[in-house]
């Protein structure tokens, strides 16, 4: 029985060792470079890497959006982390520059009142978190409730 369970403790020191050691390649901008894949490890991995200040926003966001939509399908794509419905597309990505984290609604164009960020494409909305900006949560929330109802993105 002792033998036993010296090996998750074993397997959980292991695992905590190279993920420090081993951080993510900083893109353009301090954006983390996490290889593609679906679920919470690589959105984790990718908030986790965020540099300085901009962890936080992210680890702020990514509760924001799992207490809004229980359930919420994620991903790595595209080094961003994705939001999105099973089977119905995403309606969410966040995304590092240097001076602020971009959050991007693939519907904002749809949402009420529009995010203040326009894009090139005619459908997607912007909203730019700086270092020092207050995050309204009650209007964020707002957004992530009304996006993860329209038709997601397919990517």
């Amino acid at each position: 029985m002792p033998a036993h369970h010296a090996v998750p403790k074993a397997t959980a020191s292991k695992s905590k060792g190279p993920a420090v050691a081993a951080k993510p390649t900083l893109l353009a901008g301090g954006n983390p470079q996490i290889a593609k894949a679906d679920g919470d490890a690589p959105v984790q991995a990718y908030i986790a890497a965020m540099p300085s200040w901009k962890s936080d926003v992210g680890r702020r966001l990514d509760a924001l959006v799992m207490r809004t939509v229980p359930g919420v399908h994620k991903a790595v794509k595209w080094n961003s982390p994705l939001y999105g419905i099973e089977g119905q597309g995403w309606f969410l990505g966040i995304h590092v520059f240097t001076k602020y984290v971009k959050v991007a609604f693939f519907r904002g164009a749809s949402l009420r009142p529009v995010p203040p960020g326009e894009s090139k494409q005619k459908e997607v909305r912007y909203l730019d978190i700086r270092e020092d900006d207050e995050l309204d949560e009650a209007q964020l929330a707002a957004w992530v409730t009304q996006a993860s109802q329209l038709p997601g993105e397919r990517m």
